[in-house]
């Protein structure tokens, strides 16, 4: 009897806890953007990747059961200039043809904040075979049904990387001693997933 009655607290506590596991979306390619700047001579370029997929994971309130995996096609990098674009998929930067893609995976979320609707994504971003450890800002929107019946996540994700550490090292010495490109990438993603 007393078995079955821890039995029966047992099943009502783990019924009444909250759900420790988190519902499977997919990016959203029309409603994602993954955009850069890097300064050239004075002034900040921008760009962006234009092909990309992945999925996260999410569940509201709790981060322990969030992550993120993306992966992107280098040679769809758009800066607006053809030039420029076909000097950035070749081996002086992205090297497109012999590295495809760059991914991101996710290690864990931290300094999760619920009132302000933040937290900090950790994780791993690969470019030309190598990968570092970035941490990532993360802007949380919510969850919301659109009018198709669609259940939809959305995120803001901004932070900053040295390109060298990923073995984009040209550059171009002016007669001033100052280098063309810099070295600081911002990144910002805006990134919007379906519910599977």
């Amino acid at each position: 009897m007393r078995f079955r009655l821890f039995g029966l607290i047992l099943a009502s506590a783990l019924l009444s806890a909250p759900a420790a596991w988190a519902a499977s979306y997919t990016l959203d390619a029309d409603h994602t953007t993954i955009q850069f700047k890097i300064r050239h001579l004075l002034t900040p370029v921008a760009g962006s990747f234009n092909q990309l997929e992945g999925s996260f994971d999410y569940e509201p309130d709790h981060p322990e059961s969030w992550k993120v995996q993306a992966v992107i096609q280098a040679a769809s990098i758009d800066t607006r200039v053809s030039q420029r674009d076909e000097h950035l998929r070749s081996a002086d930067f992205f090297e497109a043809e012999k590295y495809p893609t760059i991914t991101f995976e996710s290690r864990k979320i931290s300094g999760y904040d619920k009132a302000a609707g933040a937290a900090k994504l950790e994780g791993d971003l690969t470019i030309r075979g190598i990968t570092r450890p970035v941490i990532l800002d993360l802007e949380i929107h919510g969850v919301a049904d659109d009018p198709w019946g669609n259940t939809r996540a959305g995120f803001t994700a901004t932070g900053k990387i040295n390109r060298k550490d990923f073995g984009l090292n040209w550059n171009q010495a002016l007669e001033t001693g100052q280098l063309l490109v810099g070295e600081e990438v911002q990144i910002l993603l805006e990134v919007e997933g379906i519910r599977q």
